[in-house]
């Protein structure tokens, strides 16, 4: 009985960026696996993978609510301290993304092409990380 005290609820805040999150992370690594051969490069998939993690980059921010405190959360208190610093991040994954998703319209893809796009929205990811998540 007390292991379903530590559910998050799936429509709160903080189950909604998870989940969001978790979708980001499953579609970012099935473009990169296929950039470094861990996946048959597809040029089809790639692109529609591009589209889905530009379109789900702009979603999770608007589930951080400004007094969110929940032991459960990945989220540094900082997040709620340092808003400015934070979307400034938000707006480079999104520009990074958004410039992934360009690459992606010079058909034939070319996997040459389409890694330093990829490497920005890794990297985007990563700084935000190194600032905000507790580990």
């Amino acid at each position: 009985l007390l292991a379903g005290c530590d559910r998050i609820d799936p429509n709160s805040p903080l189950g909604q960026r998870k989940a969001l999150f978790k979708q980001m992370l499953r579609t970012s690594e099935d473009l990169s696996g296929m950039l470094r051969g861990r996946l048959a490069f597809d040029e089809k998939r790639f692109a529609e993978g591009a589209a889905r993690l530009d379109a789900l980059s702009r979603q999770p921010w608007q589930h951080f609510p400004q007094a969110e405190r929940d032991d459960r959360s990945s989220a540094r208190d900082e997040i709620w301290q340092r808003q400015e610093r934070f979307q400034e991040l938000v707006r480079e994954m999104e520009a990074s993304t958004a410039a992934l998703l360009a690459a992606t319209t010079a058909t034939p893809l070319a996997p040459a092409r389409l890694k330093a796009p990829m490497q920005r929205v890794e990297d985007a990811c990563e700084a935000c990380h190194q600032e905000f998540r507790a580990y």
